[in-house]
């Protein structure tokens, strides 16, 4: 029997990569260019979610001037775009549970706080470029998740109400973006920022992406909000 969700809506960071590496090696490339000292990868990853912006603001402090941070940003961005497939890879069991749903006829799209471009381009060097549509980005509108205009217009796009539209990500920020749109939402806890869903808890959790298509007709139905 069909799964009711016809659409899945992933975020990326976290959820279908594992970007942790290249994402901290270029923030301390950015830090070093302004003379400060490394940080952990745990620190680096407890500030990804919320777009590159936020990302480098939080990386360089809270004395850095605007003028730091948006020199910063670019530095990073210039730096990240150089080196963001070095280490990034799937994470296990994403590629074989993403072509069951392809399969299946299930629709597939990407909603991330990372660049499109970016994000496009990761997913066309991990092979991944035929697989959703469409993929958003933080600079798609002039919002970022947990702001629902996204998945909304994915929705629209894609021809699928609120209760047939499932979200996956890794942090409360997914969780409520599919809050505040209406729909499911299923976390990972294998991603960068887990130990978010103490605060805001998705509707199930699963720790491999394979184990997700068994827990689909069993996920609740969110209330229209």
């Amino acid at each position: 029997m069909d799964s009711r969700f016809g659409l899945i809506v992933f975020d990326l960071d976290g959820t279908l990569i594992d970007s942790s590496l290249d994402l901290t090696l270029s923030v301390n490339a950015t830090r070093a260019s302004r003379g400060l000292a490394p940080l952990p990868m745990d620190t680096v990853a407890s500030y990804i979610g919320n777009g590159a912006e936020m990302l480098i603001r939080r990386s360089l402090g809270p004395d850095a001037s605007e003028d730091a941070v948006w020199d910063g940003l670019h530095f990073f961005l210039r730096y990240y775009r150089e080196n963001m497939l070095v280490h990034t890879a799937l994470y296990p069991g994403v590629r074989e549970a993403l072509d069951g749903w392809r399969a299946k006829g299930t629709a597939m799209a990407v909603l991330t706080n990372k660049p499109e471009r970016f994000s496009r381009d990761l997913l066309a060097g991990l092979g991944l470029q035929g697989y959703f549509r469409p993929v958003y980005g933080g600079n798609s509108f002039e919002t970022k998740k947990p702001d629902p205009r996204g998945l909304r217009r994915i929705m629209r796009e894609r021809g699928f109400p609120p209760g047939r539209t499932l979200m996956v990500g890794d942090s409360s920020v997914d969780v409520l973006t599919a809050r505040n749109a209406g729909v499911a939402c299923a976390g990972v806890t294998f991603g960068l920022r887990p130990e978010d869903f103490e605060r805001h808890p998705p509707d199930f959790v699963v720790d491999d992406m394979r184990d997700l298509e068994p827990r689909l007709d069993a996920a609740p139905t969110p209330s229209a909000r």
